[in-house]
């Protein structure tokens, strides 16, 4: 009972001090301005709320969630490579169709309903709303985690540009996405007729009606969903570049022997034919010395025209150049089998020599086994005598070039222990410039 009375003058006087007895000393102890908060029961309920201690006494808060920050995604903070490689998997428009049909007819009515009308137009409900969502979910999921063109390294960005062309792909995910919202639209629609159904029979009527109609829908738009299935295809396609990794680029004009020079440095198989642009992309290849990978690009060629008449072909070779920390290889032939004069090939070459003078830089002269003695010239130059630079370009190449031929083996080596000391040089750029970076 006196326990009792003692809580009771506790709870009515709160401020008072409390003494209790430890486990770990001896006698009592004291709490200073210790007040004891009254517990609120009511029935079978208890009310209970958060406290927080403020001079050593409990005092009430709210609970609050902490907001979490939403993502930066400030294109200094998403620039790398390797979007492509995380794109969703595409169905294609029929699969979505017909996985969504078939889901949405194995539901049943709520169970519990006794009246046959009331459970019929439920089961049409229930069904429209699970097609709606069994086709919106998918698009909804595309429209969300295709990645956005302004936040992708420049590099990727312009190979979606010169790959599918400018503005396709933005295009064809707001159609897309367009498609979800229609879809949405008819079906909630149709939805909503059906739970307004009088009877089973008018039930069942709209339910046919509904689902066809969300069908139609999705379908006039499922060729947008079979472009973006082609879009992920092709850009999931796209050779993975390493910005880490020291890079070799080969350039020249079409039909020089680059896809020849990089069979025999990497491991990539390029095609070779006899006939312009062969490449028809960028076609990767790695070297691998003393446990280091090193890539190697195989790039289409440039022919001797201004930036605004080249096609999408030589735009992705500039694109590699501009925005790839690159080593550049670059190679020419003099032999007249390649379809491009020396003399455009001199001036295609002084032109990206010129625009890309900070990169590291090999020039290879190649088929050197089917040069001349004199040198050779096309119907279409001019034959002025007074550029000496220009003749002795037709005679060997520029000061400094390496003559190799890969049908006779000729300089293969020397170029494989070359571009080992170029690749070695790149790496030391790329780490000195990551010190920088993180510095600033």
């Amino acid at each position: 009972m006196s326990r009792a009375c003692s809580l009771f003058q506790l709870c009515q006087n709160p401020n008072r001090l409390l003494l209790r007895s430890s486990k770990f000393s001896k006698g009592p102890y004291l709490i200073p301005s210790a007040r004891i908060c009254p517990v609120l029961c009511l029935s079978k309920e208890i009310q209970t709320s958060a406290y927080e201690v403020v001079k050593g006494s409990y005092v009430p808060t709210a609970l609050v969630k902490p907001e979490s920050k939403p993502k930066d995604k400030s294109p200094e903070n998403l620039e790398g490579v390797g979007a492509f490689q995380k794109l969703p998997m595409v169905m294609p428009s029929v699969d979505i169709l017909y996985s969504a049909l078939r889901k949405a007819k194995r539901i049943s009515p709520t169970k519990g309903i006794a009246n046959i009308a009331k459970r019929e137009r439920n089961r049409g409900a229930k069904q429209l709303d699970a097609l709606m969502k069994e086709l919106a979910v998918p698009l909804r999921t595309y429209s969300e985690n295709f990645p956005n063109k302004k936040y992708l390294h420049p590099y990727e960005r312009s190979l979606i540009e010169l790959t599918l062309g400018d503005g396709n792909y933005e295009e064809v995910l707001g159609k897309v996405d367009s498609l979800r919202k229609k879809v949405v639209s008819v079906g909630k629609e149709h939805a909503s007729l059906c739970a307004k159904s009088l009877s089973k029979k008018e039930a069942e009527e709209r339910l046919t009606e509904g689902i066809k109609k969300v069908e139609e829908t999705f379908n006039r738009g499922g060729k947008h969903v079979d472009d973006l299935l082609h879009i992920a295809k092709t850009l999931r396609a796209m050779p993975v570049v390493d910005l880490e990794s020291p890079t070799l680029c080969l350039v020249g004009a079409p039909n020089v022997g680059k896809s020849s020079l990089v069979r025999i440095l990497s491991t990539g198989k390029p095609e070779v034919c006899n006939y312009p642009f062969t490449t028809r992309g960028i076609l990767m290849g790695h070297i691998i010395s003393n446990h280091q990978t090193f890539q190697v690009t195989d790039t289409p060629g440039l022919l001797k025209r201004c930036d605004e008449d080249r096609n999408n072909l030589e735009k992705l070779t500039l694109a590699v150049l501009s925005h790839l920390p690159t080593a550049i290889l670059y190679v020419h032939d003099l032999s007249g089998q390649c379809g491009t004069s020396p003399s455009d090939q001199f001036v295609i070459y002084k032109e990206i020599r010129e625009r890309f003078s900070e990169h590291l830089w090999l020039d290879v002269v190649s088929k050197c086994d089917l040069l001349q003695k004199s040198p050779v010239l096309f119907a279409t130059d001019k034959g002025d005598d007074s550029d000496l630079e220009l003749e002795r370009y037709r005679k060997l190449g520029p000061d400094g070039a390496l003559h190799v031929s890969v049908t006779n083996e000729v300089g293969l080596t020397e170029l494989k222990n070359i571009v080992h000391e170029m690749l070695n040089s790149q790496m030391t750029r790329i780490q000195v410039q990551e010190k920088l970076e993180v510095l600033t």
